[in-house]
């Protein structure tokens, strides 16, 4: 399946796999999904920056709805610091070994950003925790429920109120 450049097209993963669809088919193999359990990643988030302000970098592709929505509205709490980036080469501001060296907890939209984050950055990356939020590319800068639900699983995995 080509595009009109003769390069193939993109999948579009977000039709492809929804988040209840990755619950379901662990589930049927057996494990829990995330493999560590929500409770977890709050423990250990919570332990490790009590009280301190956290350097958080928020990832996306092309650096362009998602990742900057994400920086827009935390942007201003008083625990933390924020960044983003994307993973393209495309993306308005690409992501550097100075971001990953700054960030204290990488946020990724998408299973395909850790991957490509670890594929580029293996030795910088290899002690940083990697978070994968599962917010598919369906979000336009701002959008109500991209706000919603960065509100909701950024301050599930950093622990804050």
């Amino acid at each position: 399946m080509s595009g009109k450049d003769g390069w193939p097209r993109e999948k579009r993963w977000k039709d492809l796999y929804t988040r209840s669809d990755k619950v379901a088919r662990a589930d049927q193999l057996g494990f829990d999904y995330p493999r560590v359990s929500e409770n977890q990643l709050l423990r250990d988030a919570a332990s490790e920056f009590a009280g301190e302000e956290r350097n958080v970098l928020f990832i996306c592709s092309r650096n362009q709805w998602r990742s900057p929505t994400a920086e827009q509205v935390w942007r201003k709490h008083p625990k933390l610091s924020v960044r983003s980036a994307g993973t393209s080469p495309n993306a308005r501001r690409k992501v550097s070994v100075e971001d990953i060296r700054w960030a204290d907890v990488i946020l990724v939209m998408e299973e395909k950003h850790k991957s490509r984050l670890l594929a580029e950055f293996t030795r910088v990356i290899a002690e940083k925790p990697v978070h994968v939020m599962d917010i598919p590319d369906n979000y336009k800068f701002m959008d109500p429920e991209l706000v919603e639900e960065l509100q909701s699983s950024v301050a599930a995995i950093l622990g804050l109120e």
